[in-house]
């Protein structure tokens, strides 16, 4: 569906080249100071045309408040979010009136719905996600204001390169002769966990690519022309830290924080892929090495030695960092001549036109913060509802000490 959230409800509205797209936010906390300049930061680092590595379509994706605030502060009632489609170019479209595009979503659309948008991806487009950017910019005031909760996502590959520091070490690297050798230091090596601890937007936003390593960043610059010139295109990944997150959120069994992340980072237009944490490179080490040992924090507070878990554990957070990562295919629309069949199977060659990323992963780095911002404010909501009305109960005197978190913690 369009809406995503249970007390946080965000619904999105819009096609690719219909008039305007945009959001409906349902369940912002009343009191807030908003301006549209706090929504538009978010929405100028998504749009189109930043630079000769992205899509040459012009659009300003200029935000317009259409309710839910007056004087610069919240009501706590709907806010309608509008964003207007001003570089419109249907007719770059016309060959999906007899092809399928490959690896589009026109086929599947009308096999859902018996219809489709005629221009662009429609609902699928990524121009959908503008509503839940300018969502997750009022989630993110609010979060920051209130938790002092810091997101912030960078380009972590392009093609096979690849930051540095996910690579160093690279988790075990098994031998012929012996497939057991578990001789690994580390799940996730110290140079990456410390990025996560210290990496800001304005470092990420230095380079087009918005990769932080100035060396592998140029690198990626070089790749994204390559496919630019050749009429192609080619994946990424974009790696996501979140900070500064209070211990106890996330609803088991279904509604674990990291099956709720990852339902809307999958969510996503072009995602493939989502691990959390140690992820793929935690299956290869042993659960003695792994496991993420309790310590006391300096301020007294209970910690974790590594936090291979990524912040999450039994589908709670634990109050360390959350991080993630999630990978994009390359695009589907390219400028060559692609070899498919129209809708009743007759082969055919499709040359497709239309403005296209040659990479998406530059410009996905605030969508993915926005919809990191949108889970979190959710699930902070859902917590916080828990203990206010456990609070109006009378204290139980009654539970075996092993039920309960030890008194002076």
């Amino acid at each position: 569906m369009s809406t995503f959230g249970k007390l946080f409800r965000v619904t999105t509205y819009g096609e690719s080249h219909c008039p305007s797209v945009g959001a409906i936010i349902d369940g912002c906390p009343p009191g807030l100071e908003l301006d549209v300049s706090d929504i538009q930061v978010q929405l100028s680092r998504r749009r189109p045309g930043q630079s000769n590595l992205t899509t040459p379509r012009n659009e300003k994706d200029l935000v317009h408040l259409q309710s839910g605030t007056e004087h610069g502060v919240t009501l706590g009632t709907p806010i309608g979010l509008l964003v207007k489609n001003e570089d419109q170019r249907p007719h770059d479209y016309s060959e999906t009136d007899l092809y399928p595009r490959p690896s589009h979503a026109d086929y599947t659309y009308l096999e859902k719905y018996g219809v489709k948008a005629s221009s662009g991806g429609g609902r699928s487009s990524a121009r959908e996600t503008i509503g839940r950017v300018a969502a997750g910019a009022i989630a993110e005031k609010y979060l920051k204001a209130v938790y002092g909760i810091e997101i912030v996502a960078f380009v972590s590959s392009v093609g096979k390169i690849h930051l540095p520091a996910l690579l160093s070490p690279p988790s075990l690297t098994p031998s012929d002769d012996n497939e057991d050798n578990d001789n690994v230091d580390d799940a996730i090596s110290e140079e990456f966990r410390s990025l996560l601890t210290t990496i800001t937007r304005d470092e990420v936003d230095k380079h087009p690519t918005r990769c932080p390593h100035s060396q592998t960043a140029e690198k990626m610059t070089q790749r994204i022309i390559r496919a630019k010139d050749a009429s192609d295109s080619i994946g990424g990944t974009v790696t996501c830290v979140i900070r500064n997150v209070p211990a106890g959120l996330g609803e088991p069994v279904f509604d674990k924080f990291e099956a709720e992340l990852a339902h809307a980072m999958l969510s996503i237009p072009a995602t493939k892929a989502f691990e959390i944490g140690s992820g793929f490179r935690g299956t290869e080490v042993p659960g003695s090495k792994h496991n993420d040992a309790f310590i006391r924090r300096p301020d007294g507070s209970l910690g974790t030695k590594t936090n291979w878990s990524g912040g999450v554990q039994g589908g709670i957070t634990n109050g360390e960092a959350i991080y993630f990562r999630i990978g994009f295919k390359s695009p589907a629309t390219i400028s060559q001549a692609q070899a498919t069949a129209q809708y009743d199977g007759t082969p055919g060659t499709l040359a497709a036109r239309g403005r296209h990323d040659p990479c998406v992963v530059p410009r996905a780095v605030p969508i993915v913060e926005s919809m990191a911002a949108i889970v979190v404010m959710d699930q902070l909501l859902q917590q916080e509802a828990r203990k206010a009305a456990a609070s109006r109960l009378p204290p139980i005197k009654t539970l075996p000490p092993t039920m309960v978190m030890p008194k002076g913690v």
